[in-house]
């Protein structure tokens, strides 16, 4: 019997905290929502050592090592890593490849899921659920924060991202967002979130963005995104010197905004910023007539996703001639 689980987890993107924790009482909260167009995909199977091809190769060796021994597996490995996504730049690559490596060594040992825990077990999901979230289930995601119980941050709304809009990523081809040790640094010395501005980004999501997709209006959802992404910038505007981190996507997302986008912002630490477009064709012509981009982006559009990580078990009898 020859047995092997190929899974794909969808890239996301992380539109803002509702709030940041001044106490150990309150919880952060945040809103995002997986992309088609990137993802990481990978093959697991038995091996006689465990080896990985492609990329993330320590990364990836480090979960497979804790999920292992967490849960008793003792058979070896090969992980073939057919694409992932980009690391650092926003995009929650760090939580869907320890999701996909948890999931598919599960998944090939007859185990059942248990995104919640391994989460945990592997270091992710401290803050935002949304990664977590996308996994299972696509959609605009917005998540409590974890309770007094810890475990993982509650889901309190999935909403579907409408079919026909479109996202207009504006990728830094250069640079890397914060992340590890800088990450924990820059929340250590940051000031302490106004509570005012958590009022003013709940409120925001609750009362305009929230109605706003389930009734399909784009203006209304961009402004609402907009106005979320300006006062999270505002806040970590110290640590990555501006409301964007990175000048060359920051003056690419202005020409989008000129030439009809909605809703600007910026993903998480970035460096990736977006926009949305109401469809294909606009979101197109938008891209098109903005006058060329700045030296070192990439734009690519995509589609919101509606739908979680895509696993497929594969069980081939070989007879041997």
């Amino acid at each position: 019997m020859s047995e092997s689980v190929t899974i794909k987890v969808p890239a996301r993107l992380h539109l803002g905290f509702l709030d940041i924790p001044r106490s150990s009482r309150d919880r952060f909260g945040s809103v995002g929502l997986p992309i088609e167009g990137i993802a990481t995909e990978l093959t697991v199977s038995r091996a006689a050592e465990t080896q990985v091809h492609g990329g993330d190769q320590e990364r990836i060796l480090r979960h497979a090592a804790t999920l292992c021994a967490h849960l008793g597996i003792k058979a070896q490995h090969r992980i073939t890593v057919q694409s992932a996504i980009p690391s650092h730049v926003g995009l929650g690559s760090g939580t869907q490849i320890a999701l996909a490596v948890a999931a598919a060594l599960r998944t090939l040992h007859s185990l059942p899921l248990d995104v919640t825990h391994d989460a945990a077990l592997l270091g992710r999901g401290s803050r935002s659920g949304i990664g977590m979230a996308a996994f299972e289930e696509g959609g605009v995601i917005v998540d409590a924060g974890k309770g007094n119980g810890g475990g993982a941050p509650t889901v309190i709304s999935r909403i579907p991202f409408p079919e026909d809009w479109r996202i207009i990523l504006v990728l830094d081809t250069f640079t890397q967002g914060i992340h590890g040790e800088a990450e924990i640094e820059a929340f250590r010395n940051l000031a302490p979130f106004p509570v005012a501005t958590s009022a003013i980004i709940c409120r925001q999501v609750l009362l305009n963005m929230m109605p706003a997709l389930i009734e399909q209006d784009i203006a209304a959802f961009g402004s609402a995104v907009e106005a979320i992404q300006t006062e999270i910038g505002n806040y970590f505007a110290p640590a990555q010197g501006g409301i964007f981190a990175s000048r060359p996507v920051e003056a690419t997302l202005h020409r989008l905004a000129k030439a009809g986008a909605f809703g600007i912002g910026q993903s998480s630490w970035g460096p990736t910023g977006f926009a949305f477009a109401a469809s294909q064709a606009d979101a197109e012509r938008i891209a098109d007539g903005i006058g060329g981009r700045s030296p070192g982006t990439m734009i690519q559009i995509v589609s919101g996703r509606n739908a979680g990580a895509d696993i497929a078990h594969t069980a081939l009898n070989l007879v041997r001639a």
